[in-house]
């Protein structure tokens, strides 16, 4: 993977990043960013639990909670200022035609943050880099909020899903996708927005170079990001561990071989 991520760098393809949750919450964000910094990355797309974590951590340094605990009395992500400050970007990201990503990024620049330079959102927002959210309505805790739009999320979100599929043209002919720690929506997500790119690019992207790294393996990761994408051409790795080791891992080895490509 690191030879293949240093080879899409030096012949100017795609290096699409997937995201759960997880990546975020465990405080990975620094390396993403490091990534961004060097030109690595070239979009970042992220579920809704991952958009959460990075705005929590950014606002108010720190994120989780108990759910066992909080369900027990239904107080389990009924946080006012993270439910309340998230749906209102998104409903101003609607009105202004912004994806979910750019809105929430823009609502993060305009307040007073406790860790922003550990914001990938914002990161992403200020480097000019494309960064999607994409929400999956009922599934996250913001959507328990009153302030919740469902028009506002399906539209910021759906913008940000075309936003991915004109990012994926790309990838062809040595492009890399890596999917860190999506079990089910960003395989999802991607299988759809690589059919809409085939589709208007008369069957293009193809030979690209896809990885799973997660903790475990899934059906969803396995099949949409590992094998159908890359079947006939290019080729699809699963890395299986923990993202605490196996992301820092990835990373030293890409920012060693690009130096070394580039003395």
């Amino acid at each position: 993977m690191v030879n293949a991520i240093a080879a899409a760098v030096k012949n100017k393809r795609a290096v699409v990043v997937m995201l759960g949750g997880h990546i975020v919450k465990t405080g990975l964000a620094p390396l993403l960013i490091d990534l961004m910094n060097r030109g690595v990355i070239t979009h970042l797309a992220m579920n809704g639990s991952a958009a959460i974590h990075d705005y929590e951590i950014a606002r108010f340094g720190a994120t989780s909670e108990d759910v066992a605990r909080g369900l027990v009395d239904g107080t389990f992500g009924m946080a006012e200022e993270t439910g309340r400050g998230m749906n209102q970007a998104i409903t101003d990201g609607m009105k202004s035609g912004w994806g979910m990503g750019e809105a929430l990024a823009r609502a993060l620049k305009a307040q007073s943050l406790s860790n922003g330079e550990l914001s990938i959102l914002l990161a992403a927002y200020r480097r000019g880099i494309p960064c999607t959210v994409h929400a999956a309505i009922g599934a996250e805790i913001i959507h328990q909020h009153p302030a919740a739009n469902g028009a506002a999320i399906g539209d910021t979100s759906h913008r940000d899903f075309r936003r991915l599929a004109a990012s994926l043209p790309a990838l062809h002919e040595g492009g890399v996708v890596l999917n860190l720690g999506s079990a089910v929506i960003m395989p999802e997500v991607f299988l759809k927005a690589l059919t809409i790119a085939r589709n208007l690019n008369e069957g293009k992207p193809t030979a690209f170079t896809t990885c799973d790294l997660d903790m475990q393996r899934h059906y969803r990761p396995r099949v949409n990001v590992v094998q159908r994408p890359t079947a006939g051409s290019g080729k699809g790795y699963e890395i299986t561990g923990h993202h605490e080791i196996m992301v820092p891992l990835l990373t030293w080895g890409v920012i060693e071989a690009i130096e070394k490509a580039s003395n």
